[in-house]
Formats: structure tokens, C-alpha cells, sequence
């Protein structure tokens, strides 16, 4: 929805440096740009910047910073419940000058304080300052979909949607974490939020499900929601989770539906992307627009389901080539966007995919993110899923593993998940994510070796690996990319399976339930059968979207390899020796392949950062 940014401390930064953060980030918001200052009784000074994206109540009556009595609101997101919570305000006697969702949220605070944050359903990143108290709250939606970066000094928090305005207000960067960068380059994305480092130091983001008070005292860090993942329910038949979910994905939709201007859907040939799409489609009369990436690597095209997907459901759809032409400027430029590495080189493909919504005059747009998380959407679910059942019930065991051998095994790469019995031998193993993690740390030139972990949320073997995945390892990855690309363009993505309802329903849903016949996402399948394609839902191949690094990297080119080479802080922690062999075969493995992808990108982001370093 926009971008926002702010102090509070003891001395408000220069009118030049608040104008400086706005303009960092004006693509987030370049409907509107607001301010507000103020200097409070007990000594404090606030500062708050607000870009609009206006989405929901076009009006300028809309616009932020949003006073209520002596209470300033800015906000980054939506409230997709702000109708019934309208209704709800008013039955308590509250009245209402603009249609937003941002005058609903004022309000439910006014009315229930902190309490009012348990009440919404959406994507928020919000601060909320009171004149009376002299307190400054900072708010972030459940699953992390909206950024809130923040920087402690001296008693002073800056805040914003991007580094880069954090930086503004600054008047100056924060150094590099190298540590963050060697974790990057061996471990890959995983292993980037299993803590609270950022890609510079004493930088942190708010977490996800929490909110910080700050006053004259200590701040007071709270989370306001965590995920139950022990709430199984045995009882609950295989139809009835079926049902469950269709209900509450509809619902789901139906509310991020809500707003005042077009907006569009992101469609591959999976059956997330679908699932949402059909709904729309189908269910609700939405007149869609799918946006597709086209592949350049046959292994991975989806092209044959797109295409029958557009055919069946009468969709408009927009096809988006992806070309190798200047494929390392453009990436460059995408890192100075980010303020951060790419994670993968598929976040390029969808940033070159977001360039096209914008360019058809969209302002938001929906995907299926975190659906592989909650549903089972990895191979290694499936040999999880075998060694919880191998104990349950060996007859589903039995049947489960010729159905993997026949559905999955053959469209597997990672040589680990190759042995059905690999998390049957050992639980514990995790070879396969942090996969070829002593090759890539012997590339470097001090070797950096840092054992995988993961959390424990609950004794099930599948649903501790899903929530790891959703709490730590995928989907903060995903919406961190998905947020910065989609903004980069002033475009607000919606996530319709992260949804609170729906989340709740299938952590109740049986683990035995999770994947029948060799397919994932069985529950997922069934609920919206008749509503998608038969085609979509009965395809059993998970394709993903991969991008072959070599097809947008051509090192014959003598400038591409100089550039590559040429010297900078990067070959202060990488062996150029290393990257000079990786340019020189014809073909990488998968793993290599991203290594050298990451290689690039921690190169131009230090060099983008040179003065952090």
C-alpha cells in the first residue's frame, strides 16, 4: 500500500534529511507524500514520512500521516477486514469521515488498544504515536508480509519500509555484516532469518507477530500472535478438511478482493496460482488478468497448463518473455533496489514480471506464496511424510512409497532426496538444504562453517519442517522479494494463503491427510476441484520456477567475464581462483549454479555499498 519511515528520540533529524528518506522511497507510494513532527512534552521528538499507494478510498481524505484526537497513525498494508470492523466501530458509537481501512485501524486502536492488533486480518506495518503518553508503537502483521526495518542508537529508533530511509535519516549507512554475507554465499537463503542479522549491522527488522513500545523507558518488545503448530485434530476426516479449506480459501480471496482500483494475478501452471485464480474466476465473477513468466529452460516451461488454464477459465493473459539483454545492469539496478543481495535468480524473473503488471496499469497483485508451506509443495515432504507414517501405519506407508517411486522420485535433482528412506534412517538429517555447504566454504578465504538449525514447534516430523519453513526459512524469504519487487514498481502483492483462518484450519488438518496417491497438496487438490482445472489439479509434477544462470550469463563475452573479475572488496572474502573455474565449465549443477548466482550478487551489492564497508 505505501512506504513508510520515522524517529523518535531526543532531536528531530534536519528538514533535508526527512525530505531525502520520502524520496528514497517514492516508488512505494507516488500517490501521495506526507509528513508529520512534533516535539513532545516529556522531551521526546517524533518525525513520521508517509508515500501513498492509494488502493482502497482514493480521496485525499485518505491520506497520512491520519490523526485521530492527539494520535497519528501511518500505515504500510491493508486491513482486509476493515468492513466488519467498520461495522463493529460503529455499534460502539464511532463515526467515520473517509471509506479507508487506515481511519478503521485508528479507530479499533482508539477503541481496544493493543488488543485491536488480534482483530485484524491483513498486511501491516504501522506506527502509532500518542501525544498524550508519549509513545510510539510499532506494529507488524502476523506472518511478516509488510517490512518494518528499525536502528537503536543512543536512545534514538529510526524506522522504515527500506534501509535506504533508514540511511536517509541517518545521514550516512550502516556498515556491511560480512557475517551475513559469508552465511549468504555457503548456506544460501535458508539460513538468512533464523536469527535477527540483516545484511548490515544493527540493523533489525520488527518480527513478524509483534509490536515494540517505545517511551522515555526501556522499549517493551511483545509478540502479539505466534503460530500453534500442535493442534491437530485426529478426528477430522479427510472430507471435512477438504471442506474446510475450500471455505476458507474462498473467504480468503473474497477479502483481498477488496479494492478501488484493477488489480491483477500472477498465474503459473501449479495449482496455487491456479487455486486462487479459479476462485476469483469462478466463484467470486472476478474479471482476471494472469500475468505469466515463460521460461527459457524446457524442464522447467509450463507453458501446455498455462495455456489450458487461460483457455478453460476465458481468462485475459499476459505472456512476459524474459530476455537475456542486459541481464548484469539489470540486476545491479535490482540490488540497489533491494538494499540487499537477490535471494534467487528466480526473484529476477518475477521482478521482470512485476515490470509488466505495472506496465498494464496495475496497482496490486495476488500470487500463491506460502502455499507450498502450509500444503506439503517440496519433495522433501514427501520422505518426511513417509517416515511419520512408516510408524502409523505401514499399509499407507507401503502404498505411499511406490506411489512416491512413480510420481515423484523421477522429477527429483537433489541427490539426497533421492532415497526414500532418508528421513526414516535419520530424522535429523539436513544435508539436503544446506546441500555442497563444505564445497562453497572452501571457496572462501577464511572458510565459514555454520551448522544447520531449525526450531522445534512441535515432535511431528512433516509439520516441524512445514513450520520451520514458514516461520524461518521460505516464506520470509519469499515475502521479502515478493514486498521489494513488487514496490519497486508501486505495486501492493496480496498473499491470499496467509490467512489467519485459514492458517488455523490447516495446522487441524491429520498429517496422514497431507498427501495422498503421490500427490502434495492433496487437500489443497480437492477443495478446489470443479472450481480449477481438472488438468491443474490432477498434474502431479511440482516444476517450480527455475531460471538457468548460463542461458542470461554468457562468459564468453569478454566484458561479462571482466566485469565478473574484476578486483573489489568481494575478493577480500572469496578466492577469485574458484570463481575463475565455475566461469569455466559449460554446465553447473544446481547447487553451483546458485553459488555463482549469489557470487554476483554479494559482488555488486558490496560494490553498491562501498561506503558501508
Amino acid at each position: 500500500m505505501c512506504g513508510i519511515a520515522g524517529y523518535f528520540g531526543h532531536s528531530l533529524p534536519l528538514n533535508d534529511r526527512l525530505q531525502s528518506a520520502s524520496r528514497s522511497i517514492s516508488h512505494r507510494g507516488p500517490d501521495g507524500e506526507g509528513f508529520y513532527t512534533h516535539h513532545g512534552l516529556r522531551g521526546q521528538s517524533v518525525a513520521f514520512i508517509h508515500r501513498r499507494l492509494a488502493i482502497i478510498d482514493l480521496d485525499p481524505r485518505a491520506n497520512q500521516p491520519f490523526r485521530v484526537d492527539n494520535k497519528i497513525l501511518i500505515l504500510n498494508g491493508e486491513i482486509y477486514n476493515y468492513l466488519e470492523l467498520r461495522v463493529q466501530l460503529k455499534s460502539l458509537g464511532h463515526h467515520f469521515h473517509t471509506a479507508s481501512d487506515t481511519e478503521v485501524l485508528a479507530k479499533a486502536l482508539l477503541q481496544w488498544g493493543l488488543d485491536a492488533q488480534k482483530r485484524l486480518e491483513g498486511m501491516w506495518a504501522f506506527a502509532w504515536y500518542d501525544e498524550g503518553t508519549g509513545e510510539l508503537l510499532l506494529s507488524r502483521d502476523r506472518f511478516g508480509e509488510k517490512p518494518l526495518f528499525y536502528y537503536e542508537s543512543d536512545g534514538q529508533i529510526y524506522f522504515a519500509s527500506e534501509p535506504k530511509a533508514i540511511f536517509a535519516l541517518l545521514g550516512r549507512t550502516l556498515p556491511i555484516n560480512l557475517t551475513q554475507i559469508r552465511r549468504y554465499l555457503v548456506n544460501g537463503y535458508k539460513s538468512l532469518y533464523k536469527g535477527q542479522d540483516t545484511f548490515f549491522e544493527e540493523l533489525k527488522e520488527v518480527p513478524a507477530g509483534s509490536y515494540i513500545i517505545y517511551s522515555s523507558s526501556n522499549p517493551r518488545k511483545v509478540f502479539y500472535w505466534r503460530g500453534n503448530f500442535n493442534q491437530q485434530n485426529e478426528k477430522l476426516s479427510f472430507n471435512e478438511s477438504v471442506e474446510a479449506v475450500r471455505t476458507a480459501l474462498i473467504r480468503s480471496v473474497e477479502l483481498r478482493l477488496r479494492a478501488d482500483v484493477p488489480i491483477a494475478f500472477c498465474l503459473s501452471g501449479g495449482v496455487d496460482s491456479n487455486a486462487l485464480i479459479s476462485i476469483a474466476a469462478r466463484r467470486l465473477g472476478y474479471n482476471v488478468h494472469g500475468f505469466t513468466v515463460m521460461n527459457t529452460d524446457l524442464r522447467y516451461e509450463e507453458r501446455e497448463f498455462v495455456e489450458l488454464s487461460v483457455n478453460e477459465l476465458g481468462l485475459r493473459h499476459t505472456a512476459v518473455p524474459l530476455t537475456t539483454e542486459g541481464f548484469l545492469s539489470n540486476l545491479r539496478t535490482l540490488i540497489r533496489g533491494h538494499d540487499a543481495p537477490v535471494y534467487t535468480i528466480t526473484y529476477y524473473a518475477q521482478w521482470r514480471l512485476m515490470e509488466a503488471v505495472k506496465a498494464a496499469g496495475y496497482k496490486v497483485s495476488v500470487s500463491g506464496s506460502a502455499a507450498d508451506e502450509l500444503f506439503t509443495g517440496y519433495f522433501d515432504h514427501h520422505l518426511a511424510y513417509l517416515a511419520v507414517i512408516k510408524n502409523l501405519d505401514r499399509f499407507l506407508h507401503d502404498n505411499s512409497l511406490i506411489n512416491w517411486q512413480t510420481y515423484v522420485q523421477p522429477f527429483v535433482r537433489n541427490p539426497c532426496l533421492q532415497n526414500p528412506n532418508y528421513l526414516v534412517d535419520d530424522p535429523t538429517r539436513r544435508d539436503h538444504i544446506f546441500l555442497d555447504a563444505e564445497v562453497f566454504s572452501s571457496m572462501l578465504k577464511e572458510p565459514f562453517n555454520e551448522a544447520f538449525r531449525e526450531n522445534t514447534f512441535c515432535n511431528d516430523l512433516l509439520r516441524n519442517r512445514m513450520a520451520n519453513e514458514l516461520c524461518h526459512e521460505c516464506v520470509p524469504v519469499i515475502l521479502h522479494e515478493d514486498d521489494l519487487n513488487a514496490m519497486y514498481y508501486g505495486i501492493e502483492n496480496r498473499s491470499p494463503f496467509l490467512d489467519t483462518g485459514l492458517y488455523t484450519i490447516c495446522q487441524s488438518i491429520p498429517t496422514r491427510h497431507l498427501i495422498q496417491n503421490g500427490r502434495a497438496k492433496a487437500v489443497l487438490r480437492e477443495a478446489v476441484r470443479t472450481i480449477a482445472p481438472d488438468v491443474i489439479v490432477d498434474n502431479p509434477r511440482k516444476v517450480g520456477f527455475n531460471v538457468p544462470l548460463f542461458d542470461y550469463l554468457d562468459v564468453e563475452n569478454p566484458n561479462v567475464y571482466d566485469e565478473l573479475l574484476s578486483d573489489g572488496v568481494i575478493f577480500d572474502l572469496v578466492k577469485r581462483e574458484e570463481i575463475e573455474s565455475l566461469l569455466s565449465y559449460q554446465q553447473l549443477s544446481n547447487s553451483r549454479s546458485k553459488f555463482l548466482f549469489n557470487f554476483i550478487c554479494a559482488k555488486f551489492f558490496l560494490e553498491e555499498s562501498v561506503d558501508s564497508i
